[in-house]
This record gives C-alpha cells, sequence and structure tokens, in this order.
C-alpha cells in the first residue's frame, strides 16, 4: 500500500478516500471527550456529592466508599459492550456502531442527571443510579476502540501514534471541561444548592456534547481500511469467536498494557480529590482548580509521546514511563504530607499526568495495531474495557480503602504493582511500529 496526500492505493488499483484530517479530528475526539465527560463528572458528583443525595444514613466513610463502589458499576458493564459494539464493528462497520454507543451513552447520562434523591425515593433511587450507570458502560464499551479505529485506519503510515492521539486528547478535553463545569457551578452555589440541584448540571449538560457529537460522526465516512477489507471479502462473519482463538495473548497484553493508565489516572483524578477535601485540608473547589491546571500538561504530554512513538517506536516509550512509574509510586506518599501542602499537591498532580500522558498517548496507537483489520474493533475493545476492571473500576474504592487502614504508602505500591505489571506485558510484546495495517 502506497499513502499519498488524502489517498490510499491498493495494488488491485482500488482508490479509497480518506476523510479530511480535520473531520478525523473531531469525529474520533469528540466522543472519547464526551466519555471523559460522563466519567469525570460521575467521578467527582460520587466523590464529593452522592454520599449526601444517595447514602445519608450511614457513616460518611461508608457512604463514600458505596458511593465510590457505584463508580465501579459501568467499568463491570464495559466489556460487555465492548462484546456487543466489536462485533457489529467488526462486521458492519465503524462508523454506525461508533454512532449507537455514543447515543447509548449520552442518553444513560443524561438520566443520571434526572434521578430522584435516597430521600424521595429510597433504594430504588439507589438501583436506578446502578442502572444508569451500567447502560452507560455497556454504551461506553464500544466507544474508545471505535474512535482509535477512526483515527488509526485513517492515519498515513509513518503518522499512526499521533493520530492515534486525537481519541487519547479526548481525555484532558473531557476532564477539563466536567470539572470546569464543576468548579464554576461552586463558585455560584452554596454546598447545600451543590446538594440539593447543582451536582445534576454536568450531567444534564453532556446533552449538548452528545448532539454535536452525533453530528460529526454522520459527517464521516467508513475508514479506508473497512472498505478495502470488504472489497476483499476480508470481513468475519464471527469477529469475538475470531478474536479470542487467533490473538487471546494480545488481548492479555493490551489489557495490561492500559491498566495502569486507568489506576494512575482515578488515583490523581478521583482518589487525590476524595484523600485532600477529608485529609488534606483542601476544598472541593480549591482542588479542582489545581487539577485543573494540571490536566494542561496531561493534554501536551499526550501528544508529545506519541509523536515520539512515531519516531523512536511505541515499546520503548511505554516501558521507559512504566519503569518511571514504579518510583513515582514509591515517592508520592511523601508528597501528601501535612496540612494543607500545595507545593507537595502540584508536584504530585504535575509529575503524575506527566508520566500519564507519556503513558495514554501511544496507548491509542498499540492496541489497534496488536490487531489484524478483520477482529480490530474486537480485540482493541476488549483490551482497553478488561483494562478499565482491572485498572480503574474499583482503584477509588481500594486507594480510599488503603489509605484509611495502611496509609498512603500502600496506595503507593498498589499503583507499582501495576506499573510492574504494565512493564512486564510490554516486555512480551514485539514492536508495533512497522506492522502491516491493512492485514
Amino acid at each position: 500500500m502506497q499513502d499519498t496526500d488524502g489517498l490510499t492505493e491498493t495494488k488491485a488499483t482500488t482508490v479509497l478516500k480518506r476523510d479530511p484530517v480535520r473531520t478525523v479530528v473531531f469525529a474520533s475526539m469528540i466522543g472519547t471527550a464526551i466519555e471523559f465527560f460522563d466519567f469525570y463528572a460521575y467521578g467527582t458528583a460520587a466523590a464529593a456529592y452522592f454520599p449526601k443525595v444517595f447514602f445519608p444514613e450511614v457513616t460518611t466513610t461508608i457512604a463514600t466508599l458505596l458511593s465510590l463502589l457505584t463508580f465501579g458499576v459501568a467499568f463491570v458493564a464495559r466489556p460487555l459492550g465492548s462484546f456487543v459494539f466489536g462485533h457489529f464493528g467488526d462486521k458492519i462497520g465503524r462508523k454506525r456502531t461508533l454512532v449507537v454507543s455514543l447515543l447509548l451513552m449520552g442518553c444513560s447520562t443524561v438520566l443520571i442527571g434526572l434521578l430522584p434523591s435516597y430521600s424521595t425515593l429510597g433504594l430504588m433511587a439507589v438501583i436506578l443510579l446502578c442502572l444508569c450507570r451500567f447502560v452507560q458502560g455497556i454504551g461506553l464499551g464500544g466507544e474508545w476502540s471505535g474512535a482509535a479505529l477512526v483515527a488509526t485506519e485513517n492515519a498515513p503510515k509513518k503518522k499512526r501514534a499521533l493520530y492515534g492521539a486525537f481519541p487519547e486528547l479526548g481525555a484532558p478535553l473531557g476532564f477539563f471541561l466536567s470539572n470546569g463545569l464543576f468548579f464554576v457551578l461552586e463558585s455560584f452555589l452554596s454546598p447545600a444548592q451543590m446538594i440539593s440541584f447543582g451536582w445534576r448540571v454536568p450531567f444534564l449538560a453532556s446533552a449538548i456534547l452528545v448532539l454535536v457529537g452525533f453530528w460529526v460522526r454522520e459527517q464521516m465516512q467508513e475508514t479506508p481500511l473497512f472498505r478495502l477489507a470488504q472489497e476483499k471479502n476480508e470481513v468475519t462473519k464471527s469477529p469475538l469467536k475470531t478474536v479470542f482463538k487467533t490473538s487471546w495473548r494480545q488481548i492479555i497484553q493490551g489489557t495490561f498494557i492500559v491498566s495502569v493508565t486507568y489506576t494512575l489516572f482515578y488515583t490523581l483524578a478521583t482518589w487525590s480529590l476524595t484523600f485532600a477535601t477529608t485529609h488534606l485540608g483542601f476544598s472541593n473547589r480549591e482542588y479542582l482548580s489545581l487539577l485543573m491546571g494540571a490536566i494542561i500538561v496531561f493534554a501536551v504530554m499526550i501528544l508529545v509521546a506519541s509523536y515520539y512513538a512515531d519516531v523512536w517506536g511505541r515499546r520503548r516509550i511505554l516501558m521507559a514511563s512504566s519503569a518511571a512509574l514504579v518510583v513515582f509510586a514509591l515517592l508520592f506518599p511523601f508528597l501528601l504530607q501535612g496540612q494543607h501542602n500545595v507545593a507537595g499537591v502540584i508536584a504530585f498532580l504535575v509529575i503524575g499526568f506527566v508520566l500519564m500522558g507519556i503513558s495514554f498517548g501511544p496507548v491509542g496507537a498499540v492496541l489497534p495495531e496488536l490487531f489484524s483489520t478483520k477482529v480490530r474493533y474486537s480485540g482493541a475493545g476488549i483490551s482497553y474495557n478488561v483494562a478499565a476492571i482491572v485498572g480503574a473500576a474499583f482503584a477509588p474504592t481500594i486507594a480510599t480503602w488503603l489509605a484509611d487502614n495502611w496509609g498512603v504508602r500502600s496506595v503507593g505500591i498498589y499503583l507499582g504493582v501495576m506499573a510492574v505489571a504494565c512493564f512486564v506485558a510490554l516486555a512480551t510484546t514485539k514492536e508495533t511500529k512497522s506492522v502491516d495495517f491493512t492485514k
């Protein structure tokens, strides 16, 4: 295959046009921005408001743990979503599957903003919250992998990691929008008003992003590589059966390569928010402002790491970041000491998000490159979403329990173990920079 400006030429002389770069950027980034907007909104609400809204009749610690457990419900549902959307993404195409996953994800998020509280509906309110969260997780299960494929399957051969960074940039964008909205709300509303109705606003506001995302994705065409597979009659009828039969090793490797990024992120963004506001003397609004500043570093490092992953290779970048994460995991507890230690917290967040960007950026290319075109949606999706369970589903809850019972150092050990698992997975994986992406 030869790459030209805007064209992909095959030996069969078929000319397959790519979408314009602008369309690829927006179509791949908007969905993950919504995904992370929704998850950050839920993570912030679960840490700061849901203990009082949905669990008012238990102690503060138990309420926080229960609230964070509901956070994990969507992660449990995500592999199911990856099975469903991966099957159809590899069978009928990336575009239609992505549109459906976006709508399912967005509608369930809006419904969370409309739920009655425990004082109104009792236990049923908690059940409905978990149900919405579960459906949200199913939609999310098909989102990232499809967005990564839209980016990388439209990319020139030597820029796949850079194009793969587009959906990754949705993470800091969604985080910034979500926490920025909470920051503004908390600036104008009292704590009582936030518990009463203010927490609902971000969930309802996500409807705007969903409409924009739907419009953008309707404008794009199917990816050139999937259309090429259709023309060659290489689209598999049973993607799930095929991926588990031929690529089970890659699924395991991809899962542990990604897991540490989840653990790191939710340690930085969700657990640390809870810990800082309950143990370090920070207000919720104050800590959110520090997080929003640090997230800019995250976005910059995604692009930097992805650029150099195209130059030096994905494996080298990711192995260096996982080794650095082990060191960070052992040292960061010393930064979270003392009351209102602003300098220590800023160092913790900035260093953490630098490493997060380096670890997360190249993943947008690595996971799709581990799998062939006929099972790429399924393989990348299963790996990414099983990683969500391994690395994030209960990470805030585990970290909270560890910190309360064994101190912050135990949280560092937990993160360090995940980083070592990532390093081992990378050590058993071949460099994917030069793989033939058309096969």
